[in-house]
């Protein structure tokens, strides 16, 4: 897929914000529009963005960062720089991680 397909659907979709509980309470109507009409679904709370629903075809199955090699040895400081911020992100865990679940 060229460049130019990717940027024309990437614009067209209309983009549909709904909040935490009104994605629970139209879930099935919001993935209708996805699947259907191509919508793109930002579920916010509080007004912060806390995940997208997007159509399937829409998501770059390409070649990612991750999947990069040989550009970098090793042994380069930022490949070191990066796996610190790794480890220190593995102590860290959201609020909504730290408390119970309401009800349980």
């Amino acid at each position: 897929m060229d460049i130019m397909s990717k940027m024309a659907r990437k614009t067209t979709a209309p983009v549909v914000e709904v909040s935490v509980a009104g994605a629970r309470n139209r879930l099935s109507e919001l993935l209708g529009r996805v699947a259907y009409g191509g919508a793109n679904v930002l579920i916010t709370r509080r007004g912060r963005p806390m995940a997208r629903l997007v159509p399937p075809e829409s998501v770059d199955d390409g070649q990612g960062l991750a999947d990069v090699t040989g550009w970098l040895k090793d042994t380069h400081p930022f490949i070191a720089g990066v796996e610190e911020i790794v480890s220190a992100r593995q102590h860290h865990l959201p609020r909504a991680l730290k408390r119970p679940a309401r009800g349980h």
